[in-house]
């Protein structure tokens, strides 16, 4: 069993090569707090509320980041056209936007947390409308579908919780 495992860790490693191993493993690792939140809210009824509140917290916050990494993108290649930032300012905007219901009592965070999943879910292909504009490696964009996948899939089934 052993063996059969770090096989197949070696081969997803191999996959991301020649990213630096930090990037991909921490790449990875953020599925872990999505992930566990997940996992309680279906072992755990009782913290439920709490952990689809840091789990819809988390996915807005990492909506955020992929929004800041993609307007550093364009200013370090010295874009000043208006398309690459106006795309990365929605991520931040569309987390705010997940997280005002909380604010006004609504129904929360369900459909936030379905809503920051399939904006999770789609982000690589922004990732892939830079890539086509940008020297970007092949290896970056599947490390990216791989992260959005496990985090987008992982946010939207705690939002179905």
């Amino acid at each position: 069993m052993l063996p059969a495992l770090s096989q197949r860790v070696t081969a997803m490693v191999m996959l991301f090569t020649p990213l630096p191993r930090p990037v991909v493993a921490l790449g990875l690792a953020g599925i872990l707090p999505q992930a566990a939140c997940l996992f309680i809210a279906i072992t755990a009824p009782a913290e439920r509320w709490f952990v689809l509140a840091a789990g819809c917290c988390y996915a807005a916050v990492i909506l955020s980041f992929l929004g800041g990494m993609w307007w550093m993108a364009g200013l370090l290649t010295g874009r000043t056209s208006t398309d690459f930032y106006a795309i990365a300012v929605m991520p931040s905007l569309i987390g705010w936007a997940a997280l005002l219901p909380w604010c006004f009592g609504w129904r929360w965070p369900g459909p936030a947390l379905l809503v920051l999943g399939a904006c999770l879910l789609a982000s690589p292909l922004v990732d892939r409308w830079m890539a086509a504009r940008l020297n970007l490696p092949p290896s970056w964009l599947r490390l990216r579908v791989a992260m959005a996948s496990g985090l987008g899939v992982s946010t939207a089934l705690l939002g179905l919780v």
